[in-house]
């Protein structure tokens, strides 16, 4: 079953936050929420996962919705 994409920290919500502030792409998630327990990275996250991930970041790429410094 795929991730919420409104929740805060899942892979769809941080992928679009790394493409959002031009970070690398880096698969990853926190299961409780953005910066809250601990950071799951590519190596132990479902291949589901990690295209929600890239879906997130792809999505903010295309719309080119970047943070402005």
């Amino acid at each position: 079953m795929p991730e919420d994409k409104e929740r805060h920290g899942g892979p769809y919500d941080r992928g679009s936050a790394d493409s959002y502030y031009r970070r690398q792409f880096d698969p990853h998630y926190y299961p409780l929420g953005s910066y809250r327990g601990e950071r799951i990275c590519e190596d132990k996250m479902t291949n589901e996962q990690i295209m929600e991930y890239a879906e997130g970041y792809d999505d903010n790429d295309d719309a080119g919705n970047f943070k402005e410094y």
